[in-house]
């Protein structure tokens, strides 16, 4: 497969590399306006040639490309780039709103086109591990759901502070993950309430703010209850605090980060007070959900229905939002 790349900052040539390594495509163009980003995808890609932007990466004959710029360009690029027929993997967040995403996931429909996000998270291994029990049955009714994912730094781009350019704060950012880890878990159960609150530097949300912690409660329409909390420059005496807990009946099941690490996770399995280990590093996942893409790409797929719950989680936003 023909791929393209639109961004290969850090998070751009690790998804790069991690398709070239699935042996099924070939990284033909690339395109960043930085110089020594520029330089380090060519490391990766010697033979792959560097152009201005998305209009002549799209004129050279592509079968997919990566997305991996600012937030406010997800939606219109990978509309410009399913529109011209090509495939699409594009980096979290795939809109800013519920809106955004629908638009995203039509022109997939429409082109009958590979629709990928980069969600990374439901590809390490104790996620997978505990999906399998959640699917199976083995935890019984899963009555409650605790997730966070607590970050000791800020990004490090001054455009992830403007709502209009990156859709919101922490939750945004950070939070898609959790929603998303979530209610892919439970195969996606219908959501009846979300109630919220956000904060900037310890005040309530005002105009033109970007949430730095974030606190909020999903009703299931059967009862059930999701909780999660996030946020930015936490004082946690770590890196990051990551975790996703399922509790069901007289059993759980549980995801968390280790020493503050943001790759290396363990899961365990609960029986009351006793603990058994799911899954443990370790794990390199990081690029799991780019390769997956690439692969699938490879043997012919195109539109998924699965797109759709792209959605679904960008409605949860969206009310988390107030929207």
């Amino acid at each position: 497969m023909r791929l393209g790349f639109l961004g290969t900052g850090w998070i751009g040539r690790h998804r790069m590399q991690a398709m070239i390594k699935t042996g099924t495509i070939e990284a033909v163009a690339f395109a960043d306006p930085s110089d020594e980003m520029a330089a380090e995808a060519a490391q990766l890609a010697p033979k792959a040639e560097r152009v201005e932007g998305l209009d002549t990466l799209l004129a050279r004959n592509l079968d997919g490309i990566v997305i991996a710029t600012p937030s406010a360009l997800h939606a219109e690029q990978s509309i410009q780039a399913l529109e011209a027929g090509i495939a699409v993997f594009c980096q979290k967040p795939l809109g800013r709103s519920a809106a955004e995403v629908q638009a995203v996931v039509d022109a997939a429909k429409k082109a009958d086109r590979l629709l990928g996000l980069d969600l990374s998270y439901r590809h390490t291994e104790g996620m997978r591990r505990i999906r399998e029990l959640l699917q199976a049955g083995e935890l019984g009714r899963v009555s409650a759901v605790d997730l966070m994912f607590h970050n000791a730094y800020g990004p490090g781009k001054s455009w992830f502070f403007d709502p209009a350019q990156s859709g919101g704060g922490c939750v945004i950012d950070l939070g898609v993950h959790l929603v998303d880890l979530s209610l892919w878990a439970l195969d996606f159960p219908e959501v009846a309430d979300v109630q919220a609150r956000l904060l900037a530097k310890g005040q309530p949300l005002g105009p033109g703010q970007c949430e730095d912690y974030a606190v909020a409660t999903i009703t299931l329409a059967d009862g059930r209850v999701i909780s999660l909390a996030c946020s930015w420059n936490l004082p946690a005496g770590r890196d990051a605090i990551i975790g996703a807990s399922f509790y069901g009946e007289g059993q759980g099941a549980a995801l968390r980060n280790v020493n503050g690490s943001f790759f290396d996770f363990v899961a365990e399995r609960y029986r009351g007070t006793a603990a058994e280990t799911l899954a443990s590093p370790p794990d390199d996942w990081g690029g799991r959900a780019a390769a997956d893409w690439a692969r699938r790409l490879a043997a012919g797929e195109r539109f998924s229905g699965e797109a759709e719950r792209f959605v679904d989680v960008a409605h949860v936003l969206d009310r988390i939002y107030g929207l």
